[in-house]
């Protein structure tokens, strides 16, 4: 369990045991035995939809991806609590999720190629001035595009996953490793994040111990020189898409997410769905077409 995975399950936790039920109780209060499915069914509808005005209530937003994050997590405590002997029932099972809204944020083309570009001319800018935006920006963007990683998997490559035939994608959630072959921006943009890291690690006063092992040497890094988190990376993407709708690149409806960028390269892969799921690394076609956006060009009806 990652280090991010285990801060939201505490923050899961606090919000479950804040959770304020109709007779003025809090839910960390109520011994396991009396909470019900109805209970947790009532507790999913009320984080989707929205709670009560009350000041207890813990201060996590009211959405239906947010409530199914709180049930699955409760579900998983209660399973444990099951398997060893705390519980005697798991009230979450059964439980039917918030229905949640296809949200991909997935970048049109012309975004894509007008921020990339709003990221290497901001990125050239001097570090801390005004206008400017993290050097990473622009590399960060055509590796998740081209490699189709999410913001963690970047975060974790290192000289390792730099093969002679590509980018070794180590993916997350189950999902498939695959190489993906360079072409001139994979390599360019390698080149830069290297070269950056270099930069700050031979920073002149700086002692810092290079790891010898290239499964150690982390691409992406802080100006600290410490490998780059995961909250750090989406922060600074906030600011920048922030600043890149405020200052008119692209307008609010085209805003995007990182997360996008690999929904855009998985959807402009070439190829057939079983080629878009190799490259995605899916474990199932149903996945990638949650991924793929490609509407499909198909021949019209001929009369026999």
């Amino acid at each position: 369990m990652t280090i991010g995975t285990q801060a939201d399950y505490r923050r899961y936790a606090d919000a479950l045991s804040a959770y304020i039920r109709r007779d003025g109780s809090s839910l960390g209060d109520v011994q396991v035995e009396r909470i019900t499915t109805p209970v947790v069914q009532r507790l999913v509808e009320v984080f989707a939809m929205g709670r009560p005005a009350n000041r207890q209530q813990p201060s996590l937003p009211a959405t239906p991806s947010k409530a199914n994050h709180l049930f699955r997590y409760l579900r998983r405590t209660l399973a444990w609590g099951v398997r060893n002997g705390h519980c005697t029932h798991n009230p979450a099972a059964g439980v039917r999720q918030a229905k949640e809204a296809k949200q991909h944020r997935m970048p049109t083309p012309d975004a894509y190629d007008v921020v990339l570009a709003f990221a290497r001319e901001r990125g050239a800018f001097p570090s801390h001035t005004k206008g400017s935006c993290p050097a990473y920006i622009a590399p960060v963007m055509v590796l998740a595009y081209s490699a189709r990683l999410r913001g963690i998997e970047v975060c974790t490559l290192t000289d390792a996953h730099r093969l002679q035939e590509g980018v070794h994608g180590q993916r997350r959630k189950g999902s498939r490793d695959s190489v993906t072959e360079w072409d001139d921006a994979m390599t360019a943009a390698w080149e830069e994040l290297a070269a950056r890291r270099s930069a700050i690690w031979n920073r002149e006063g700086r002692n810092f111990a290079v790891p010898l092992r290239p499964e150690h040497r982390v691409l992406l890094v802080e100006q600290t020189g410490n490998p780059m988190a995961k909250s750090s990376l989406e922060s600074a993407w906030q600011r920048f898409i922030t600043m890149a709708m405020r200052e008119g690149v692209i307008e609010k409806q085209d805003r995007f997410s990182l997360h996008g960028l690999k929904h855009r390269g998985v959807t402009d892969t070439v190829g057939n769905r079983g080629d878009k799921q190799d490259a995605a690394g899916h474990q199932s076609p149903t996945t990638t077409g949650r991924y793929d956006h490609a509407l499909p060009v198909v021949k019209p009806p001929r009369r026999r």
